[in-house]
């Protein structure tokens, strides 16, 4: 069943180059994404039963972390290809691409989709570097689909920063394989993850260090962790809006898993200080960094990319603060800001093809322009900011509990500051959009109606989250922790 995650994006992707019809597209289009979420179900289910994945002959390991961020990318994805529809079609009519290129918009989305599964899938280290090159390589191209300068600019700049940040990750891994080979042996298998957990209490905790370090560094630039955050906000502001959405909701946590995976190694090796402490670093300083440029920012889709780099952030902090009250908000700080991201970067794309532009100055009167994604905007808005009743609140408000509980005041409130300081940014930017009179010239309503349906349930489940966690959601989430709170695998 788990080979069929791979399986399905791929053959999508082929079938994609071969058909040229816009309609034959957007049929295989919905109907991939439609088995691969048919497939994510099966598999969560399955792995959340306690019927782990774990294959003898070495790529496949599937325990609850793998499943949550395989149901996020699942999830995720379904939700753009739906929306892929409509925003490609007003691209088209607009004279912003031509029809014979959608195919390969199709072709590199499927493919992005199938390396995201295999860096979640896999249990060897290795095979999971190749992955996550690999998203590098099939976003870029996606980043610069629209070939114009500005797209072109910042997708080579995503190809040279990540780049760079993969190879560091790339020494990491090679050092923890060097320290662990006088334990485990030679040989492939010392980079599956149940090795190296059996063996790191017995690997050099130097090495441990030094290792962890690289890995943090590379597998952090891809996460966006600030230093490291400068490819996401060109990436995503120059992106079409499907393909941000995916980048922010689902690629920066493809990262986070791995940085997650290397941090439980080195727990087991050397104890939990070490690692949490980088963790908490990092993540205090992305939120710092996110601040300044939420308040000067003039383009819309730069902005919801520095909130990225804040929420990035959080869930490192959260991480880094362990126990299980704030690993089970930090995992559901994952869920809500991939939906919650996703949502926004749909609704950018509906305003920028509306009124022609990203720059904030110039976007006004969205809800009467468009009610269904102005209401979206405002309340998206709400929720990414953590104002209750929404989802984010709720994550944020377990994190930030965790932090008082285990008496890290000083982390706690900082935390706190720079949460207040970045709602008050957006909210100041939002507000304006939302409210006031739309240019003379601007076409009102006329909202495409499947886009629509899916803005509104996207909102639904920010706003039941905020609420009510669904039993079965909360056990999902309790087995995580037990993966990543209790760390062991």
């Amino acid at each position: 069943m788990e080979l069929l995650l791979l399986i399905i994006p791929l053959t999508v992707a082929l079938l994609c180059t071969i058909f040229k019809e816009r309609k034959i597209l957007e049929v295989l289009n919905l109907l991939g994404a439609t088995l691969c979420l048919i497939i994510v179900f099966f598999i969560s289910r399955q792995v959340f039963a306690n019927e782990y994945v774990n294959r003898e002959w070495g790529l496949f390991y599937i325990d609850p972390l793998s499943a949550f961020v395989i149901l996020i990318i699942g999830l995720v994805g379904f939700a753009t290809a739906i929306y892929n529809i409509g925003y490609i079609r007003r691209d088209i009519l607009n004279g912003v691409i031509k029809e014979e290129r959608i195919k390969w918009y199709y072709f590199w989305y499927y493919i992005f989709i199938f390396s995201m599964f295999l860096v979640v899938t896999t249990r060897n280290m290795g095979v999971m570097w190749v992955a996550i090159e690999a998203t590098t390589l099939a976003s870029a191209l996606l980043v610069a689909f629209y070939n114009n300068k500005h797209s072109l600019e910042a997708a080579w700049k995503y190809i040279i920063i990540c780049t760079v940040g993969i190879i560091f990750a790339l020494f990491g891994t090679f050092i923890l394989y060097y320290a662990a080979v006088p334990i485990t042996g030679e040989g492939s298998q010392t980079l599956n993850w149940i090795n190296l957990m059996g063996a790191a209490g017995k690997i050099d905790p130097k090495l441990l260090k030094l290792g962890f370090i690289f890995i943090l560094v590379g597998y952090g630039t891809k996460a966006g962790l600030a230093p490291m955050h400068t490819w996401l906000p060109d990436a995503h502001s120059q992106a079409p809006s499907p393909v941000s959405a995916v980048l922010s909701g689902v690629l920066l946590n493809c990262a986070l898993y791995a940085i997650i995976r290397s941090h439980l190694i080195i727990s087991k090796g050397i104890g939990i200080e070490y690692s949490s402490n980088l963790l908490i670093i990092f993540g205090l300083i992305s939120m710092a960094v996110a601040l300044p440029f939420v308040f000067v920012q003039y383009d819309f889709k730069r902005l919801l990319a520095y909130s990225s780099v804040e929420h990035i952030g959080i869930i490192a902090v959260a991480i880094g603060l362990g126990g299980r009250m704030a690993v089970y908000g930090a995992m559901l700080h994952m869920f809500n800001h991939a939906i919650n991201k996703s949502l926004l970067f749909f609704v950018a794309g509906n305003i920028t093809q509306r009124y022609r532009t990203k720059k904030i100055a110039r976007i006004i009167g969205v809800l009467k322009a468009m009610p269904i994604t102005g209401i979206a905007l405002l309340f998206g808005a709400f929720a990414i900011t953590g104002l209750p009743p929404f989802s984010i609140f709720i994550s944020e408000f377990t994190i930030l509990s965790s932090g008082f509980s285990q008496g890290r005041y000083i982390v706690s409130v900082i935390f706190l500051i720079l949460v207040t300081l970045i709602f008050a940014g957006i909210m100041y930017f939002v507000v304006k959009m939302a409210f006031g009179e739309p240019p003379a010239k601007l076409a009102l309503g006329g909202e495409n109606f499947l886009t629509g349906a899916l803005l509104l349930v996207m909102l639904t489940v920010l706003i039941l989250f905020g609420v009510w966690i669904p039993p079965f959601f909360d056990q999902m989430l309790n087995q995580v922790v037990g993966v990543v709170g209790g760390g062991g695998i």
